[in-house]
Protein backbone atom coordinates (compact mmCIF):
# COMPACT_ATOMS: atom_id res chain seq x y z
CA UNK A 1 0.00 0.00 0.00
CA UNK A 2 1.51 3.07 -1.20
CA UNK A 3 1.25 6.40 0.28
CA UNK A 4 -1.55 7.90 -2.60
CA UNK A 5 -3.62 5.11 -1.10
CA UNK A 6 -4.00 6.08 2.17
CA UNK A 7 -4.72 9.72 1.32
CA UNK A 8 -7.44 8.90 -1.19
CA UNK A 9 -8.96 7.24 1.70
CA UNK A 10 -8.54 9.85 4.13
CA UNK A 11 -11.11 12.31 2.89
CA UNK A 12 -14.70 11.27 3.73
CA UNK A 13 -15.94 12.87 -0.34
CA UNK A 14 -13.76 9.84 -1.95
CA UNK A 15 -14.61 7.61 0.70
CA UNK A 16 -18.45 8.72 -0.07
CA UNK A 17 -17.56 8.16 -4.14
CA UNK A 18 -16.11 4.56 -3.65
CA UNK A 19 -19.56 3.64 -1.75
CA UNK A 20 -21.43 5.00 -4.38
CA UNK A 21 -19.18 3.22 -6.78
CA UNK A 22 -19.60 0.37 -5.45
CA UNK A 23 -23.42 0.00 -6.52
CA UNK A 24 -22.68 1.21 -10.02
CA UNK A 25 -20.27 2.29 -12.95
CA UNK A 26 -20.86 6.36 -12.49
CA UNK A 27 -20.00 9.51 -14.90
CA UNK A 28 -18.00 12.65 -13.25
CA UNK A 29 -21.71 14.15 -13.66
CA UNK A 30 -23.44 11.47 -12.35
CA UNK A 31 -21.55 11.21 -9.19
CA UNK A 32 -21.11 14.86 -8.75
CA UNK A 33 -24.82 15.25 -8.69
CA UNK A 34 -25.06 13.42 -4.95
CA UNK A 35 -22.53 16.09 -3.50
CA UNK A 36 -23.52 20.07 -2.89
CA UNK A 37 -19.59 20.66 -3.79
CA UNK A 38 -18.29 22.19 -7.73
CA UNK A 39 -17.85 19.42 -10.90
CA UNK A 40 -13.85 20.79 -10.29
CA UNK A 41 -13.83 19.60 -7.02
CA UNK A 42 -15.40 16.29 -7.82
CA UNK A 43 -12.56 15.92 -11.05
CA UNK A 44 -9.87 16.80 -8.12
CA UNK A 45 -11.58 14.02 -5.76
CA UNK A 46 -11.56 11.12 -8.94
CA UNK A 47 -8.15 12.40 -10.27
CA UNK A 48 -6.98 11.50 -6.48
CA UNK A 49 -8.96 8.17 -6.32
CA UNK A 50 -7.29 7.73 -9.72
CA UNK A 51 -4.22 8.03 -8.84
CA UNK A 52 -4.01 5.86 -6.08
CA UNK A 53 -5.17 2.88 -7.92
CA UNK A 54 -8.98 2.72 -6.07
CA UNK A 55 -10.91 3.64 -9.11
CA UNK A 56 -10.46 2.85 -13.03
CA UNK A 57 -12.26 5.08 -15.90
CA UNK A 58 -13.77 3.85 -19.56
CA UNK A 59 -14.79 6.31 -22.11
CA UNK A 60 -18.09 5.88 -23.25
CA UNK A 61 -18.68 8.65 -25.69
CA UNK A 62 -17.88 12.06 -24.70
CA UNK A 63 -18.25 10.27 -20.98
CA UNK A 64 -15.87 8.93 -18.76
CA UNK A 65 -17.41 6.18 -16.76
CA UNK A 66 -15.88 5.31 -13.25
CA UNK A 67 -15.70 1.85 -11.77
CA UNK A 68 -14.01 0.43 -8.16
CA UNK A 69 -10.46 -1.55 -9.19
CA UNK A 70 -11.64 -4.61 -7.70
CA UNK A 71 -8.10 -6.00 -7.71
CA UNK A 72 -6.81 -3.10 -5.46
CA UNK A 73 -9.63 -3.61 -3.43
CA UNK A 74 -9.01 -7.08 -2.90
CA UNK A 75 -5.40 -6.35 -2.36
CA UNK A 76 -6.13 -4.07 0.53
CA UNK A 77 -8.45 -7.00 2.11
CA UNK A 78 -5.75 -8.81 2.05
CA UNK A 79 -3.14 -6.70 3.27
CA UNK A 80 -5.96 -5.76 6.22
CA UNK A 81 -6.41 -9.63 7.13
CA UNK A 82 -2.77 -10.32 6.91
CA UNK A 83 -2.27 -7.26 9.78
CA UNK A 84 -5.01 -8.95 12.09
CA UNK A 85 -3.32 -12.14 11.61
CA UNK A 86 -0.08 -10.65 13.02
CA UNK A 87 -1.77 -9.47 16.03
CA UNK A 88 -3.13 -12.95 17.27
Amino acid sequence: MNNTFFKALNDPTRRRILELLKETDMSAGEIADHFDISKPSISHHLDLLKQSGLVVSVRNGQFLYYSLNMTVMDDLIKWLMNLNDKKA
